[in-house]
């Protein structure tokens, strides 16, 4: 009772100290840095829930967030469509493309399936940057609107516009939250675990994987919304693959697999990120290396590691409990024997 009271208590005190972190600092940079790893986050919660929970890498990531960017820039701007009605449709386009795409990729599996969706992000990047027509190509999308505001509620600021992102972060870890503490949740690690062994059991696999890649899709999306939102301007650049690379270096960094891997994983990177500008050009080589033996010594980043170790000091624990529990019932009886 008391660990779950504990584990409650931070999980409250880390919520609070994202809400009041505005008004602790006055640096709007700083805001401006937390807003993005917010962004960053959520679509690190789709790769997440498809690749740490039900095994499959998608490597079209990026993809589906330029789409959920470039719906919503399309519609508020060439279109003229009010900002929350653009913001839902562009959602659902990205949504019904994932169904389209998942009904097609899910077919292959294991490396055939990284490397078909490989091959459909640079396809999407390539359409992104060749329709002209469309999305303006290399010129980008400019003049995005910020989200129209909510009754006496406005989105023009910075501080506004943290607090809305982060609604929607804490929205989404809610949602992976009930997904992974349920049985839908519990299907999607059999699949992971052996995806022939939750057939023979008389689980739907393709089913569950498809809904699976569908929310996947949805998290990039509504990620890519909210970023072409806050940036006000977009290019071709958010397809491109070595956007899915940073997702994936991110959850690989916080723990894969791990409900708290993507927040963890995306604040270090993202902050170290900030502290190494001068690096920018060779960040990879920096953070090559380190990534390289993370995955090897700590396969499941940096939080599974922490719950690794703790689920071993535990059972270290009950092992030494066991082992005097055993010699105090045991010493009475040996005494009398010797007596």
């Amino acid at each position: 009772m008391i660990k779950a009271l504990t584990k409650r208590n931070i999980i409250i005190a880390c919520i609070l100290l994202t809400i009041i972190f505005p008004l602790l600092s006055d640096n709007n940079y700083l805001i401006h840095i937390m807003t993005t790893s917010f962004i960053w986050m959520i679509g690190v919660y789709g790769l997440n829930l498809l690749a740490g929970y039900t095994g499959y890498l998608s490597l079209a990531h990026a993809g589906f967030f330029a789409i959920g960017a470039y719906s919503l820039g399309i519609l508020t701007v060439k279109a003229g469509m009010n900002f929350w009605l653009a913001f839902l449709i562009s959602l659902l386009i990205t949504s019904l493309i994932g169904l389209f795409v998942g009904l097609i990729a899910l077919r292959t599996k294991e490396h055939f399936f990284a490397i078909y969706t490989l091959c459909l992000g640079y396809i999407i990047y390539l359409v992104i940057d060749k329709w002209e027509s469309l999305t303006e190509g290399v010129r980008g999308l400019i003049g995005i609107p910020a989200p129209a505001g909510i009754g006496p509620i406005t989105f023009e600021t910075e501080v506004s516009y943290y607090y809305l992102v982060l609604f929607f972060l804490l929205l989404v870890v809610l949602i992976m939250y009930r997904i992974i503490h349920s049985l839908s949740g519990r299907t999607y690690i059999a699949i992971r675990n052996s995806e022939e062994l939750a057939q023979t059991i008389g689980i739907s696999t393709m089913k569950n994987k498809l809904t699976v890649f569908v929310l996947s899709t949805l998290f990039a999306g509504l990620s890519g919304a909210l970023y072409a939102s806050f940036v006000r301007f977009i290019g071709p650049d958010i397809g491109s693959i070595s956007i899915t690379f940073d997702l994936l270096t991110y959850l690989l960094v916080g723990g894969i697999g791990t409900l708290s891997g993507p927040i963890v994983g995306t604040l270090i990177i993202v902050w170290l990120s900030q502290y190494l500008q001068d690096f920018q050009e060779n960040r990879m080589l920096i953070f090559g290396p380190v990534l390289t033996l993370l995955i090897i010594f700590y396969p499941r980043g940096l939080v599974g590691a922490v719950s690794t170790w703790n689920t071993n000091r535990k059972a270290k624990k009950e092992r030494v409990r066991g082992k005097s529990y055993l010699q105090t019932e045991l010493l009475p009886e040996k005494q009398v024997k010797e007596g």
